[in-house]
């Protein structure tokens, strides 16, 4: 969903009396679309394939759609329910943003834990196999086996 299409549900609900503590989906899908449009437009920038301008600039304008959004949300809130709950609203958007990054911190840590034990396991297998297999040949030539 994009951040403009969000951003109608989120008035929508607003203006039919649903509370804004009712639309937290909503308000995170709004959060969620608005840092995918972010990320696409840093990643394309970035990227050393994004020499189209057509392509940039398609970013470029979902990022800023992207910020415009925000404002308009901002306003909103702030209109219906104070400046003091849109704060409220940021500080737990970078809250939960924190706990997602470290999260995702957490998973790749343990997935390079797992990588390496399998590592590990694969080298002591393949260590074991060769030790019995030269205790082996060595036994036949000496003729203990």
């Amino acid at each position: 969903m994009d951040p403009l299409t969000a951003l109608a549900a989120i008035k929508g609900g607003i203006t039919a009396g649903k509370s804004i503590m009712n639309m937290s989906k909503e308000i995170a899908g709004f959060f969620d679309s608005v840092d995918s449009a972010k990320k696409k437009h840093q990643k394309k920038k970035n990227s050393i394939f994004a020499t189209a301008n057509e392509q940039a600039m398609d970013t470029w304008m979902q990022k800023q759609q992207a910020e415009e959004a925000e404002i308009a949300l901002r306003e909103l809130i702030t209109a219906t329910r104070g400046y003091s709950a849109y704060q409220d609203l940021l500080k737990i958007r970078r809250d939960t943003l924190r706990e997602r990054k470290e999260q995702e911190r957490r998973e790749a840590r343990e997935a390079e834990e797992r990588q390496e034990m399998i590592i590990m396991i694969a080298l002591g297998i393949t260590g074991m196999i060769l030790a019995i297999s030269l205790f082996a040949y060595v036994g036949k030539r000496i003729g203990i086996l």
